[in-house]
């Protein structure tokens, strides 16, 4: 099934069942109110979210109405837990590269993870809000799913059964503030602003057979300024599948019904023609795209987004139909 939330003024917005064409909706009122109701007693409220789901879809659901993205928060509009990772070890190697630096062993078989802020997170079509341009904004199209319990201790193998729910993300960075931010040994904070979410989060089943070993088996397609500059395959290249992410969060505890986890950057290594390295599927950062620059000519040539950019980030089925609907942003300055 596809569930999304749409604004209605509070915190937490109300929940909607949506069609699997996206074209319709309808409220889950008198089911579950809001998504984290449902993922807190998943077994007991999901049969009945997916009735409603196929009532729609057969066109017989009473109250059903058009479907509209602009109206939607994200899927989970705030949650308890939001862990990024890093796991298309590609992305790694590259940005790596460009500062004359090798990846640690260690990177191969232990993922790298940070904890982002959970408690603001943006629908798919608000404006991603900066206080600067010198920030360096930059994009990140990710993939994410939502958990229910997974306890502490879990194999990789358990830790896939926790999942609920998957979406799409766009993990805004702030490249400018990121070098300073690491230096002090604490990671992320300042660099990474609110991330922005899919309209829909989709079960499982919607993905059939693209969903293999723990990671999806299509292709993310990333456009700036209504050009498309990735159309990166999020299966293959994936070195940790989210199994293994789940499960290093849960080496020293447990992870509650709720938490969204992230692939990071999605990322495809180039390809050797006459002489020079390619990159024929394009990338899900600016980042990649400055460090593929550096390697090649010594300095990088793409700037990072200025306000009035937009980023559009969207995963299409086989047939060709959208799946979670598309992040639709723009960038913006401070309001007021």
């Amino acid at each position: 099934m596809k569930l999304a939330t749409y604004k209605d003024g509070s915190r937490d917005g109300q929940l909607v069942v949506v069609s699997r064409d996206l074209a319709t909706a309808h409220y889950a009122t008198g089911i579950a109110g809001r998504l984290q109701q449902a993922l807190d007693d998943w077994g007991f409220i999901a049969p009945q979210l997916q009735d409603l789901y196929e009532t729609l879809n057969g066109g017989k659901a009473r109250h059903a109405f058009p479907f509209e993205p602009q109206r939607c928060m994200a899927p989970l509009p705030r949650a308890y837990q939001w862990a990024d990772g890093s796991a298309y070890i590609n992305h790694v190697e590259l940005v790596r590269a460009a500062r004359k630096a090798e990846v640690p062993q260690t990177f191969y078989t232990d993922p790298l993870m940070y904890q982002g802020g959970s408690d603001d997170f943006l629908g798919p079509c608000d404006d991603v809000i900066v206080p600067s341009e010198e920030f360096g904004i930059d994009f990140e199209a990710e993939i994410a799913v939502v958990t229910g319990d997974v306890p502490m201790g879990a194999t990789p193998d358990q830790a896939l059964e926790g999942i609920r729910l998957v979406m799409l993300a766009n993990d805004v960075s702030l490249r400018n503030l990121i070098p300073a931010e690491l230096a002090k040994g604490f990671g992320f904070f300042q660099s990474k602003p609110a991330t922005a979410f899919s309209p829909v989060a989709v079960t499982l089943d919607e993905l059939g057979d693209t969903w293999q070993g723990g990671r999806v088996h299509l292709t993310l397609q990333s456009t700036w300024n209504g050009r498309r500059v990735g159309m990166c395959e999020a299966g293959p290249e994936m070195t940790f599948h989210f199994g293994q992410l789940i499960a290093h969060i849960c080496k020293t505890r447990n992870v509650r019904a709720g938490s969204i986890v992230g692939s990071g950057t999605v990322s495809n290594k180039g390809v050797e023609q006459n002489g020079r390295m390619e990159w024929p599927k394009g990338y899900s950062c600016i980042a990649e795209k400055r460090a593929i620059e550096t390697i090649q000519d010594g300095k990088p040539s793409t700037e990072f987004m200025k306000f009035g950019d937009t980023i559009r980030v969207e995963m299409k089925g086989r047939d060709g139909q959208t799946i979670f609907g598309a992040i639709d942003q723009k960038i913006a300055g401070p309001q007021g």
